[in-house]
């Protein structure tokens, strides 16, 4: 019987196999791989609306810097929010005053001409804190976008450069992503909120069957993220217990990454009520693997480097 400690798993992106028992009893250095911050006066938030009520305000490194600590996270990938690659320097500036983010996935115009040279300045200005890109495919009118020719370059920088592919769509874009994640079979993609399956309404058999194929056609890693956002008002875990069954089946649990998507978070549930019920569901269907999902999957994933 082999115990290991939760740095050494976190360090190495250990996964746990049926011959080793893993030491949780103090798990920390948790990750979380998907949150938000932004500065309404930077006027860039085209989504952003007073009819999204309490999101729309500033949410601040400060604000959530005690929820961090009280929920022994040691840092997270901050992810863009805006449409333009402004925003990605503004959120490389709080990377650099805030040793909590520990990764940046920013935004560029993937269909611009000069889009490589674009990505490669991004990465030098980011000086090793971008970690991936994030087009916003769920707001982009063309449901088949992601299959333009006109993107390959971009794709083309991305693994040029390392960086991860954060895919923000709909289960209306699974299939057009499958595609076009099979053209690039060595990039490093994630899914996330898991597709954004439309659980308040109880439709989500056409997406089990869409991320089936998706983590079975591809190397893509998927996000336990903004699921109760999805969701009726004052769900609780068994609202999202099928779905997330779904989704450790279909990816496994070395696959798959915690968020807490705050703030957007806030609009159901607090930041600890949404990683307790997170816990519960990952005890539910990867028992043993708390470790994985809650830190060592986005460490190994994103490149991430603790505390710099």
């Amino acid at each position: 019987m082999v115990v290991l400690s939760a740095k050494y798993i976190l360090l190495m992106g250990f996964l746990p196999s049926s011959e080793t028992i893993l030491n949780l009893d103090h798990l920390v250095n948790r990750i979380d791989a998907h949150q938000h911050y932004w500065s309404l006066q930077r006027g860039d938030y085209a989504w952003l609306t007073p009819a999204d009520g309490v999101l729309y305000r500033d949410f601040t490194p400060a604000q959530l810097s005690g929820e961090l600590a009280a929920c022994s996270i040691a840092a997270t990938v901050l992810v863009q929010a805006a449409a333009t690659e402004a925003e990605t320097r503004f959120l490389f500036d709080l990377a650099r005053q805030n040793t909590s983010i520990a990764g940046v996935i920013g935004w560029v115009d993937f269909e611009r001409h000069d889009v490589a040279d674009r990505i490669a300045l991004l990465v030098q200005e980011g000086g090793g804190k971008l970690k991936g890109l994030r087009p916003m495919v769920q707001d982009i009118d063309d449901p088949d976008w992601l299959d333009r020719c006109s993107l390959d370059a971009a794709f083309d920088a991305l693994l040029a450069h390392d960086l991860a592919f954060d895919a923000l769509v709909t289960p209306l874009h699974l299939p057009v992503l499958t595609r076009r994640l099979q053209r690039h079979p060595a990039l490093r993609a994630v899914l996330d909120h898991a597709g954004k399956p439309d659980i308040a309404g109880g439709c989500v058999e056409r997406w089990s069957a869409q991320i089936e194929q998706l983590a079975r056609a591809t190397s893509a890693h998927c996000k336990l993220s903004g699921l109760l956002t999805q969701a009726a008002l004052n769900s609780d875990s068994a609202a999202l217990d099928a779905v997330v069954e779904r989704t450790f089946a279909c990816f496994g649990a070395e696959r798959i990454m915690w968020g807490s998507d705050w703030p957007v978070l806030t609009l159901c549930a607090s930041y600890r009520q949404w990683l307790d019920m997170a816990i519960e569901l990952v005890q539910r269907h990867a028992p043993g693997y708390e470790q994985a999902v809650f830190s060592a999957n986005a460490m190994r994933f994103y490149r991430l480097t603790l505390g710099g």
